[in-house]
Formats: C-alpha cells, structure tokens, sequence
C-alpha cells in the first residue's frame, strides 16, 4: 500500500470530525481530491483549489492551456509522453524526480526529436524557482530540482518516430515476426471493433499488439489486454506498447480458451488467430456482456470454416478484403496479392 493509500485510510477512519488535508496544486487537476473522491463523497468535501503546476508553468511561458497538451509523468512511465510527440505540438509535463528532464531529453533525441525546445521549470512558486531553456539533443543540465515540470515546443526531425493520429500505422513502426494486422486489414479492423472511449478490449491471439496498441492509441481512457500463447511474442507486444506510448497494455501469456478465465468482463473482442482452436470461440462469446462486439479475421481455411456457420446461425455481417501491392516483376511492376481475410463482425444481443 502506498502513503497516499494509507493517509486515505486514516482520513476515512476520522468521518464525522473536521479533518484539513493539505495539498499542493489543484486538488482536481491530477491532485489529491481526485483521489479522495475515489472513496469519499464529493458532498463530505470542501475544496479549495490553488493553481496546479501545470497552470503556473502555462503563465511563465504564456502558453494558452486550452492548445498545451497536459501530461502527469509523476509516478508513472515517461512513455506516455510518446503519443504527443507531433510537428509543432506543445507539451507540459509534471515529472516524478530531478532525473525527469534528462530522461524525457533522451527519450526525444533518441526519437528524432533532439531539436525540440525543452524548457525546465524548477519549485514554481517556492524560494528557489528557476526557469532554464535547452534543446533535448545538448541537454545537460545539472542539480536538478526534483520538484520540477519540463514543458516542451515539439520539433520533429526528417526521421523522427512519430505515431500517426489515424487507424493503420505503418507495419515497419511495429517491431513483429510476421504475426502482425497488415496496416490496410487493421484499420479496417480498429472500424469494425468502433472503439468507444474506457472500453475494454481482449486481443486474442495477440500477435505484435498492433490492434490492442492503436485501439489504446485512440482515447487515454481505452483499456486492453492482450492474450498471447508464445511466450517471444508476448514480450514483442510489451516492448511495442511501451514504444507507442500505451505502457498500461496488459500482456496475458497462455493460450486461448484456458487464459481468458478470470480477466474482466471485456466491451470488445478481437480474434486475429487461434480461433479455430476448440473452445475459443463460446467462450469469447460467452465473456461479452450485451451489446459487446466481436471481431474476428479468418486467414485460414480453418477458421473461415468456423466463422461462415456461426454467422448463418447468429447473424452479423461478413466482409472479405482482398489487398494487393505492387511489387517487381522482372525489369517491370506487378500486383502481388496478399491473403484473402474473411472478416466477421457480431454485437451481442443478450
């Protein structure tokens, strides 16, 4: 149990006395009423907001809040500042320690970002405040204060790793084996699941996590676990969450129908292989609550086999995408077609 955990526990034990929690910053903004609302009654709580950090660097650097991405790094993976890395973009980000603005300097000049401005903005509001300005590639700031917020105004380089805002993000950013959504196929794919925002996603069979990955990719509030037999794989869908900013991806290792069993209720199941697997099937139908969806694409024989029969008996629709890329033939080009996949979309009635 953290110290937060244990100071809301001894404030809970104190209900029916006048308790005062001091805290800094905004209460609501990342802050400690948040957390307390978790447990508390809004109704038993009387706030008083003072400015949060990410309010006070905003003023030092006259950045309008409403165009400032907000980020909280604070106790939490500095990958999550990934997905805001774009042309132009601005960012605030409140970090955990005095080792926040090295790593976040890093972390961009190691993703073509180093010409990025990275302003350090140390104890705002306190004695010691100090604003220093640098760029991410010659950063070498020392004695960093460890209360500190790091604000950056993006520049991206010719090569830089950015993740795109749309559905089907190139396959080369995808660290995978060959198991992976063709880009064409996986958005087509993130439509059909029409990710809604804090919903829960199974990705069975997981592959890259590319479908789990970009379905989190879509709101910071989605939520997805993906379910992965081979145990290299599980570890690849780990590393590239982590590299496309969605650390909070939960990777199961263990083989489908088996590994499902205890895992929250999900909104939406993808099925992208070992389907045709005995028991997969009912038990990704039987996990959805009504109105759940189901996606699964066949590849194989096998598991078309499987899908043509539940769709004459439960409905749903059935697409079939066939894509074809041009490739070298001889001293000329040609189309050279991908595997046909036979998609089926059902929603759960009941």
């Amino acid at each position: 149990m953290s110290p937060i955990e244990r100071s809301v526990d001894v404030i809970k034990a104190a209900r029916g006395r006048n308790v005062c929690v001091l805290a800094s910053g905004d209460p609501f903004h990342f802050g400690m009423g948040a957390t307390l609302v978790r447990s508390i009654d809004p109704t038993e709580i009387h706030t008083i907001p003072a400015p949060s950090s990410f309010s006070l660097a905003a003023s030092r650097l006259g950045w309008p809040i409403q165009d400032t991405a907000l980020v909280s790094l604070h106790g939490r993976p500095i990958d999550l500042v990934r997905p805001h890395l774009q042309p132009g973009a601005r960012i605030i980000t409140l970090t955990s320690d005095e080792q926040g603005p090295g790593q976040l300097a890093a972390l961009m000049t190691g993703n073509g970002f180093g010409q990025s401005r990275l302003t350090v903005l140390e104890a705002l509001g306190g004695e010691g405040e100090r604003v220093t300005h640098h760029r991410a590639a010659s950063f070498d700031l020392q004695s960093v204060n460890p209360l500190n917020v790091c604000a950056i105004d993006v520049h991206a380089g010719p090569d830089a790793r950015m993740i795109p805002l749309a559905s089907g993000i190139d396959d080369g950013l995808f660290e995978h084996d060959g198991q992976i959504t063709k880009r064409e196929i996986r958005a087509v794919t993130l439509s059909a699941l029409a990710p809604r925002r804090g919903e829960l996603l199974w990705d069975i069979g997981g592959g890259s996590g590319s479908i789990s990955i970009e379905w989190m990719l879509a709101n910071p509030a989605m939520r997805a676990i993906a379910i992965e037999a081979d145990t290299a794989r599980a570890e690849r869908i780990a590393r590239n969450a982590s590299s496309f900013g969605v650390p909070g991806l939960r990777v199961v290792t263990g083989s489908a129908p088996m590994a499902l069993s205890g895992l929250p209720q999900p909104d939406a199941i993808f099925i992208g292989g070992g389907g045709s697997e005995a028991g997969v099937m009912d038990a990704a139908m039987a996990a959805l609550g009504p109105g759940g969806r189901l996606v699964a694409n066949a590849v194989t024989l096998e598991m078309e086999a499987v899908l043509l029969p539940l769709q004459a008996r439960l409905g749903g629709s059935l697409v079939r995408m066939e894509i074809a890329r041009a490739a070298p033939v001889g001293s000329m080009q040609g189309w050279r077609p991908a595997m046909p996949v036979t998609q089926w979309t059902w929603v759960k009635k009941d």
